[in-house]
C-alpha cells in the first residue's frame, strides 16, 4: 500500500507530512505482524459515582473490563458469561476492536490485572488475582511499591522477548482519572486536556479526586515513576510501562492504542529514562486513537505539551473510522461524542485500514455484530 493513499489524521508531531508518512512506513511494513495486547485492570477509583461511563453504576463497572475482553475474543455469542454494561449512550468500543481484529486475523492476548476473578478465557497470568483492584487514588496509596515493581518487571520481560511489533490497548474503568493524576504528579497541567468516556467530562470531580490523592500521597522531592504509580496510578500503568520499555529495547515498533491513558504511560517512561536523547529511544512508538477523540483538539494539545516538555517528537495517528452512514443509534452516538475510544478501537481499526479494509465494510460488520449481540441479550438491562 502506498502511504500517500492513507486517510490517517496526524497530530502532535511537529514534523512535516512527508516526514510523518516516511515514519509510518515502518507500520505499513509490519501490518500483518502485530501482536495485540489488551490489558484489563481494576482500580477502585472507578467506584466513585460520576467518574466513568464504563458501566451505568459502580457494580457494573467492576465487570466492564472482563466483558470487554470476552467480547474482543469471542464477539457476539449466546454462550457469553459476562454481560456488557448498559451505557447511557453508545456501545462498548470492544465491538469495533473485535470486528477489526477478525478482519486482520489477529487474536489478541488478554492480560488481567487486579480484576479479582479468574477469566475462563485464555489469558496471561501475571500476578496473584487475590491482590484485587488497586485502591482509589484519593487515598494516595494506590498500590504497594512491591506490586508496582513486580508488574513492571513482568511487562519488561514480555516486551524484551517480543519477536513481533506490539500494540498495547486497555480497558480500565476510571483509567483517565489515574492518567490525569500521574501526569499532574510530574507537574503537567492537564486537567482541562484529559478526556473521559462520558459525553461531558466530569473535570471538576476528577480535579478534586486527583488533588486529594496527590495531597495524601505527599510525594517528596526525588520521587520516581514507580513512586507515582504506587501513589496515584493503576496496575495497567505499572505493567505496560515495563512492556513499552522492553519492546523499545528489543527495537520493535509499538502502537499505544488509546488516548490520555497512553500519554500518561509515555510520561512515566520518559520520566524513568535516564537518557539524553529520549526521542531516539521512542522513535518507533506511535499513539493511535479514534477520530472521535481528536475532534476537540485536547488530545493534540496534550501530546504537544509532552513533546515540548521532554523534547521528543511523538506522532499521533487518528483512525479514519466513522459511523456517519449508520442508522443504528448506538453507533450514531459515537458521532455525537459518546464513548469515543477504548479496548484499542483506534489502533486496531487503524491496522484494519492499513490492511486495505474500507469504512463501509467495517461499519456493516459492526452493525451486524451489534444486532446479534442484542439478540443474545449480551448487553445488561
Amino acid at each position: 500500500m502506498n502511504s500517500e493513499d492513507l486517510n490517517l489524521n496526524f497530530f502532535g508531531s511537529k514534523s512535516t507530512k512527508k516526514t510523518n508518512l516516511k515514519r509510518i512506513e515502518i507500520l505499513i511494513q509490519n501490518i500483518k505482524n502485530f501482536k495485540i495486547f489488551l490489558v484489563i485492570a481494576g482500580t477502585n477509583t472507578s467506584q466513585i459515582s460520576g467518574i466513568s461511563a464504563a458501566g451505568i453504576n459502580a457494580n457494573s463497572r467492576r465487570k466492564t473490563a472482563l466483558a470487554d475482553a470476552e467480547f474482543l475474543l469471542n464477539g457476539a455469542s449466546k454462550d457469553h458469561k459476562y454481560k456488557l454494561p448498559l451505557l447511557n449512550a453508545g456501545v462498548t468500543p470492544a465491538l469495533i476492536s473485535y470486528v477489526c481484529a477478525r478482519l486482520i486475523d489477529i487474536i489478541p492476548v488478554v492480560v488481567p490485572l487486579g480484576i479479582g476473578e479468574k477469566p475462563y478465557f485464555n489469558h496471561l497470568v501475571i500476578e496473584d488475582r487475590d491482590l484485587g483492584p488497586s485502591n482509589c487514588i484519593s487515598t494516595g496509596k494506590s498500590m504497594s511499591k512491591e506490586r508496582v515493581l513486580n508488574l513492571y518487571h513482568k511487562g519488561l520481560t514480555i516486551g524484551k522477548s517480543s519477536k513481533q511489533p506490539v500494540l498495547i490497548s486497555e480497558s480500565v474503568p476510571g483509567g483517565t482519572t489515574t492518567a490525569q493524576a500521574v501526569m499532574e504528579a510530574f507537574s503537567l497541567e492537564v486537567s482541562n486536556l484529559v478526556g473521559s468516556s462520558l459525553f461531558k467530562a466530569p473535570r471538576e470531580l476528577k480535579r478534586k479526586v486527583v488533588q486529594r490523592g496527590l495531597l495524601n500521597a505527599d510525594l517528596k522531592t526525588g520521587f520516581d515513576s514507580f513512586d507515582v504509580v504506587a501513589s496515584v496510578g493503576d496496575p495497567f500503568q505499572a505493567f505496560s510501562m515495563g512492556m513499552l520499555i522492553g519492546a523499545c529495547l528489543a527495537k520493535k515498533p509499538v502502537i499505544l492504542s488509546g488516548g490520555s491513558q497512553m500519554l500518561a504511560l509515555i510520561v512515566l517512561v520518559l520520566e524513568f529514562l535516564d537518557l539524553k536523547n529520549k526521542d531516539d529511544f521512542i522513535k518507533n512508538v506511535f499513539i493511535a486513537t479514534t477520530g472521535w477523540l481528536v475532534k476537540d483538539n485536547s488530545l493534540n494539545n496534550l501530546l504537544n505539551l509532552i513533546n515540548e516538555k521532554y523534547e521528543v517528537n511523538l506522532l499521533g495517528l487518528a483512525s479514519p473510522l466513522n459511523f456517519k452512514s449508520s442508522k443504528i443509534n448506538e453507533l450514531k452516538d459515537y458521532e455525537l461524542g459518546h464513548v469515543k475510544e477504548g479496548v484499542g478501537a483506534g489502533g486496531i481499526s487503524m491496522l484494519a485500514f492499513l490492511n486495505g479494509f474500507k469504512n463501509k465494510e467495517i461499519v456493516s460488520l459492526c452493525q451486524q455484530n451489534l444486532e446479534i449481540m442484542k439478540h443474545h441479550g449480551q448487553i445488561s438491562l
